[in-house]
């Protein structure tokens, strides 16, 4: 099992659940149960599939939770796109900077951790004599 807490990936998406609760703490109150909850819940899948892929068996299981945790960091994108453009954010860059961010390195992480398994796998193919072997004239 992976520790979380060892990802840089994850605390950067803890870092965003914090700054996200923050920054909708100020919104309108008739947002509560709108874009609110929309934006925390999103923040919070992005940090929560990542612990849930860590604590996964299978290289498979943590790249799925971790696609899931892209979504919600796309959502997430969307959704501080809207608030900025409805007034909501004072400081708008810096939580938009940080949304996009997000969404990079998750990718980044995952374009890795695919290339990584896919190294590990021909290795394996390679040392199990399963590729075919290039015939002698």
């Amino acid at each position: 099992m992976r520790d979380h807490r060892n990802l840089e990936i994850f605390n950067k998406a803890d870092q965003l659940v914090l700054e996200i609760y923050k920054q909708t703490a100020s919104f309108p109150r008739y947002e509560v149960y709108g874009i609110i909850s929309q934006m925390r819940r999103s923040a919070m899948s992005i940090a929560s599939n990542i612990v849930e892929g860590c604590a996964r068996e299978t290289p498979a299981d943590y790249l799925h939770f971790l696609s899931i945790a892209y979504g919600s960091a796309k959502e997430l994108e969307y959704q501080v796109s809207v608030a900025a453009r409805l007034g909501y954010l004072p400081n708008d860059a810096v939580i938009v900077a940080s949304s996009q961010t997000m969404c990079r390195s998750l990718n980044a992480f995952i374009t890795g951790l695919k290339s990584k398994i896919a190294e590990a796998r021909k290795r394996k193919d390679d040392d199990s004599g399963l590729k075919p072997k290039a015939q002698s004239p």
